[in-house]
């Protein structure tokens, strides 16, 4: 029991790439500079780090970053002053849940929020040649709205790498979606959720609620391992 809760744990936190430093806040003159000490090309893809993930954007010149963000705002209103003005925490939470977002432009700053910026990275990875700069931020440019927006399917790397590759992918989502294949395969998944079945069948009672569960999830994985 103890060594699948390990694997289970230790899995996701490879998933997620956690980083505890990223926690800490950077002060406004550092991001500043970083900012300044860059020199950016438009049609430029550019990279920064998240909590837990990678945020992507194309630079379209002029101190400005057309990037895909998660916002349930534009729902609600259609003022764009409103709309323009940095998405918080919570906008962005419900626009992922909402599957809701938008492609929208920010100065460089905004984007980058304190971390660094990495400057076309994803060339070295990629297997497509990179279009020409000024049609990749013409490609930016013309998706600039409201659009539906997919955790797995439709994020800000699938938005960049269309621009850019002319291929919507997400280096990201794959690395996610074979951690969880490596779950499902593992037999100490099948293990761990049936005991859990029974332990919700000895904590809640024999019911269909809990029954089924108990059986059709690990025979789930059985069938997928």
């Amino acid at each position: 029991m103890f060594d699948s809760l390990t694997f289970i744990i230790g899995k996701v936190l490879v998933l997620s790439n956690l980083n505890i430093f990223k926690f800490i806040t950077q002060k406004e003159e550092a991001r500043t500079n970083n900012c300044q000490t860059l020199s950016l090309q438009r049609g430029d893809l550019l990279e920064v780090p998240r909590t837990l993930f990678i945020h992507f954007g194309i630079y379209l010149g002029d101190n400005k970053v057309a990037h895909l963000m998660p916002d349930i705002l534009p729902v609600f209103t259609s003022d764009k002053c409103q709309i323009k003005k940095v998405v918080t925490n919570k906008r962005l939470l419900w626009g992922v849940i909402s599957k809701n977002a938008t492609i929208r432009v920010d100065t460089v700053e905004d984007f980058a929020y304190g971390s660094n910026i990495l400057v076309n990275d994803m060339d070295n990875t990629m297997k497509r040649s990179p279009l020409p700069n000024e049609e990749v931020a013409r490609r930016a440019e013309k998706l600039i709205g409201v659009i539906p927006y997919s955790l797995l399917w439709n994020n800000c790397e699938h938005f960049v790498t269309y621009c850019r590759y002319s291929s919507p992918i997400s280096l990201q989502t794959d690395k996610f979606c074979e951690g969880l294949k490596s779950i499902v395969r593992d037999q100490r998944s099948v293990l761990l959720a049936t005991l859990l079945g029974m332990m919700s069948i000895a904590c809640l009672g024999l019911a269909p609620s809990t029954t089924l569960p108990s059986i059709l999830v690990p025979f789930a994985l059985w069938m997928a391992g």
